[in-house]
């Protein structure tokens, strides 16, 4: 298998990012042109308005167990461990950050939140485990 197909859920995750940026970007120009906050409520999270804040607690979710994901996938590359399986597992982590982004930018319905987290941090614990065993050369 080319290894470097481990670069496009990376890929797909970085667009995701962005498109967390452009939310919370829109939401913070609405918040300020409506009135609804003052451009120096921004300084403080604390501050902003709850449609902006949801918005920039995903973005700090963006970077949190993803970190795992970019290690892995890097990891991954370096040690030719590319295969059909864990490119499927990475494929499916990043559809479960998508998800987890859409549940938190519109309803925020927490349980849907976390099993999508949950979902996500036990698929990178699965390609951990799969990338020791194939250090180890046991697949």
């Amino acid at each position: 298998m080319n290894q470097t197909t481990i670069f496009w859920p990376m890929l797909a995750h970085v667009l995701l990012i962005y498109i967390v940026y452009a939310v919370l970007g829109r939401r913070r120009y609405v918040a300020v042109k409506s009135g609804e906050a003052k451009v120096s409520q921004y300084k403080a999270r604390s501050t902003e308005p709850a449609s902006c804040v949801s918005v920039a607690s995903n973005l700090s979710n963006q970077f949190e167990l993803p970190v795992l994901f970019y290690a892995l996938c890097l990891t991954l590359h370096m040690t030719n461990g590319v295969n059909y399986l864990t490119l499927a597992l990475m494929w499916i982590f990043v559809a479960s950050r998508y998800f987890h982004a859409w549940v938190h930018l519109t309803s925020n319905d927490l349980l849907l939140r976390s099993r999508s987290f949950f979902v996500g941090a036990v698929i990178i614990l699965l390609g951990w485990i799969w990338f020791a065993l194939h250090l180890l050369g046991a697949v």
